[in-house]
């Protein structure tokens, strides 16, 4: 790796900044469905635990395979392709509404599956709830992120932070009339977060679509492309690089959102302090998650403008800014952890397993930061499919593996619970950051011959 590049660093931020807090804004949504759930009851928090554990890894495969835009269109920004840029967000959002469609159906069958999992009744039938109510939001929701993808594409991160912020606006008081019953609507208790979700959607598209077609910045874009239909090669290749990506996120996200329903056995008090500390860890990754994210639209350019040395620094330099984050989160995490979960909840019980729990989260920060870095620079070079075997075998075989030993079952230490799962998030998390450094750093040398960018020049023109 090259040393720090201050130009890249200032560059970097100035991306992931905006990026940062809308990630963040968006994560504190879900943060304040379950903190107002809370208070209602642990059994409320339970049942958003449990929806979360299946709605959130199946809107973030949606986001995953949408994100394949921004290379493609980052790449064909840098080479000044601009008219390519139209024709291929179209082509997103065609496939960004099938994929929808097959969601909300999918969730009006939803309780058959989840009553075969052992849990109360009650809390069987909230989560239900919850996911029937939030996926009504999901076609909103995925306009909402072709625009953002085509924004940050063209290195315009702002427009999503002030979207974001519209977003929490509506949240709050969207959570409040529907969990608590006000101004003459039914109480759903956590349900009433679902609902919340699905207005919080549809804000959200409104008023970057509103933005889109009234802001200077984007106006070029939102010309009528030439040819309206659907391109089968050009949705393949959007399916080609963003399958991959989709299944990494699936990989990660149901590797912490599958722990509740593998634990739901042992009672709400447990359910609800890891709900806690996923809900927190949730948030505090939104940090290195910018970071990387940033590194796809900054590499995504260089590509297209055929710049690799300045692209090597980029990398570089994306990397240490991620661990010295990593490090920063993880003293605040461990000092700050009784403030935190007590934010969520004041039964001691809950509190006990949640800051025991937020200890764990502390050494897995590093490793998590340096591997979605690394995966975030791989698919700003369109190099995606490494992504997807190696965070299967490092999230599964062995993070879910090894939790699933340490915290079911007696084989190496007496049964751990939720924190036997924990580890095997630390050990799986770490594994994936090896491979996925050694994956980039082979890609980086491929630079010094040209290759990687002489095969994203030969895509970008299709």
């Amino acid at each position: 790796m090259l040393p720090f590049s201050r130009f890249e660093a200032k560059t970097i931020l100035k991306l992931s900044g905006p990026i940062m807090l809308a990630q963040l804004t968006q994560t504190m949504m879900f943060v304040i469905d379950t903190i107002m759930a809370g208070r209602v009851s642990a059994l409320d928090m339970a049942a958003i635990a449990v929806a979360s554990a299946i709605w959130l890894p199946i809107i973030l495969t949606l986001q995953g395979l949408l994100l394949a835009l921004t290379p493609i269109i980052s790449q064909l920004y840098g080479a000044k392709n601009h008219k390519a840029i139209p024709h291929n967000a179209l082509q997103g959002f065609y496939l960004a509404m099938v994929l929808a469609t097959v969601i909300v159906i999918a969730m009006q069958y939803i309780h058959l599956p989840l009553q075969y999992l052992s849990m109360e009744d009650n809390l069987r039938a909230k989560a239900v709830d919850y996911l029937v109510y939030v996926s009504y939001g999901v076609y909103p929701a995925a306009g909402y992120m072709i625009f953002r993808n085509l924004f940050e594409g063209i290195g315009n991160t702002k427009a999503t932070m002030w979207i974001a912020f519209v977003g929490i606006l509506v949240n709050i008081p969207a959570n409040y009339v529907f969990i608590y019953g006000k101004l003459g609507m039914p109480a759903l208790g956590g349900a009433g977060c679902g609902v919340a979700t699905s207005l919080v959607f549809l804000a959200m598209f409104i008023a970057i679509t509103i933005y889109a077609f009234r802001s200077r910045s984007t106006a070029l874009y939102m010309k009528k492309p030439d040819n309206l239909k659907p391109n089968s090669k050009d949705l393949w290749h959007i399916i080609a690089i963003g399958t991959p990506i989709a299944f990494s996120l699936f990989f990660e996200v149901t590797l912490f959102s599958s722990i509740p329903l593998m634990i739901v056995h042992l009672g709400p008090i447990v359910v609800a302090g890891h709900q806690i500390a996923n809900n927190y860890s949730a948030l505090v990754f939104m940090l290195p998650m910018s970071m990387g994210m940033a590194t796809t639209i900054r590499v995504g350019h260089l590509v297209g403008s055929n710049d690799v040395q300045e692209l090597k620094k980029a990398v570089s330099t994306a990397v240490q800014l991620a661990m010295m984050m990593a490090v920063g989160i993880a003293l605040v995490t461990y000092f700050g952890r009784f403030l935190v979960a007590s934010l969520y909840s004041a039964d001691p019980a809950v509190l006990a397993v949640a800051t025991s729990i937020l200890v764990l989260a502390c050494f897995y920060q590093i490793s998590d930061a340096i591997q979605v870095v690394s995966a975030c620079a791989l698919r700003g070079l369109k190099h995606t499919k490494p992504i997807f075997f190696i965070t299967f075998i490092a999230y599964w075989p062995i993070g879910f593996g090894l939790g699933t030993v340490l915290g079911l079952t007696d084989w190496i230490l007496p049964k751990m619970g939720a924190h036997g799962f924990w580890i095997g998030i630390i050990v799986g998390l770490s594994c994936a950051a090896v491979m996925l450094a050694l994956i980039l750093k082979n890609q980086i040398r491929r630079l010094e011959d040209g290759k990687i960018i002489q095969q994203q020049q030969a895509a970008s023109s299709h």
